[in-house]
């Protein structure tokens, strides 16, 4: 059976696909001044005085990435007088969720995605999206599946061969538990005809621990978003294997997953929500404060930088779709056996 999740039209009625986030060595690029020092266009003045931005997850990956990104934006188009990034890791990014449910600012983002959607479920999490309020989708971006240079696997054949014939020996490192890398990773499985019990996922917090565990050779492979390999990949340090979207990534000499016989097609969103119990206006202004955010040329320059694909989807449309993708990921975990 194919499993397609999507995100990509901006309706909320759409087809499923899932992507994941750059790593620590762009964060350089990504607090950087922007060459245009514009703000898109707009005449819009600063919307808060401080506004704070949660990384649910260590530094170094694909949630920290984004909140910088749209925090360094913020603070260019002059839509804030100043922005501060924490991050607060742990549990797919469930325990930030539950710091989330306790904030009371009105001037707070929190950026979550289809991995939090995943925690949720297999954390069995106290703390969930109702201890939210959410605000906009904001990027998506394909997986990646790599091993390091020196690997025997040279295709992703090689690597499923190799689960079924040796289980729980070769072991894939990714994200958070049930969150998008270990979702393709049970896919790849399903899909190779891998008993779901020789799948020997190994989740990592952070990006940057994930990267070091793929480079010093203690994991057989590894998954995550496109650009967080990228650089490795460009450098000969790690080696493509496959790419999970619907058509092959400029740059990246890899097939997809599907060119290479494997019925899978999968991409990451990410979004931001607010705190639980925001008043309509609050809502509103932070609504409006991401929709000015994203037109604007520092965001778009990031969008570029990072080839995240623009998906904004914001207010009740965002609502809805948050609604539809608990519910299929809750079926595509079920599925591969991650939740009962």
């Amino acid at each position: 059976m194919s499993r397609t999740l999507s995100a990509r039209s901006r309706t909320a009625a759409r087809p499923w696909r899932l992507t994941a986030v750059a790593g620590a060595s762009l964060l350089g690029l990504l607090t950087g001044c922007s060459d245009s020092g514009g703000d898109g266009g707009t005449d819009a003045q600063a919307s808060v005085g401080r506004l704070e931005l949660m990384a649910p997850a260590d530094p170094g990956g694909g949630w920290d990435s984004t909140a910088r990104a749209l925090a360094a934006s913020i603070e260019e188009a002059e839509l804030a007088d100043s922005t501060q990034v924490t991050n607060v890791g742990g549990a797919g990014g469930t325990v930030g969720l539950a710091e989330l449910a306790n904030e009371r600012s009105e001037e707070f983002l929190m950026v979550m995605g289809l991995v939090m959607l995943g925690a949720i479920e297999t954390n069995q999490s106290q703390a969930t999206l109702e201890d939210s309020t959410p605000i906009a989708r904001l990027t998506a971006e394909d997986e990646i599946v790599v091993v390091p240079a020196d690997s025997p696997y040279q295709d992703i054949q090689d690597l499923v061969d190799d689960m079924k014939a040796n289980g729980r020996s070769v072991s894939i490192a990714g994200g958070s538990a049930g969150g998008t890398d270990h979702i393709l990773a049970g896919l790849i499985a399903q899909a190779g005809d891998v008993p779901i019990e020789n799948l020997n996922y190994v989740a990592y917090s952070g990006g940057g621990e994930s990267l070091a565990a793929l480079l010093g050779s203690q994991v057989s492979a590894g998954i995550s978003g496109v650009s967080e390999y990228a650089t490795q990949i460009e450098a000969g340090e790690l080696r493509a294997l496959a790419v999970s979207g619907a058509e092959r990534v400029e740059g990246i000499d890899a097939p997809t997953l599907t060119e290479a016989g494997l019925d899978v097609e999968l991409s990451n969103w990410r979004g931001v929500v607010g705190p639980p119990d925001l008043s309509d206006e609050a809502r509103q202004n932070l609504i409006d404060l991401v929709d000015e955010a994203v037109q604007s040329d520092a965001w778009q320059e990031r969008l570029e930088l990072n080839d995240w694909e623009d998906t904004y989807l914001s207010g009740d449309e965002f609502d809805a779709f948050l609604e539809e993708e608990q519910q299929r990921v809750r079926g595509v975990l079920q599925d591969i056996g991650l939740v009962e």
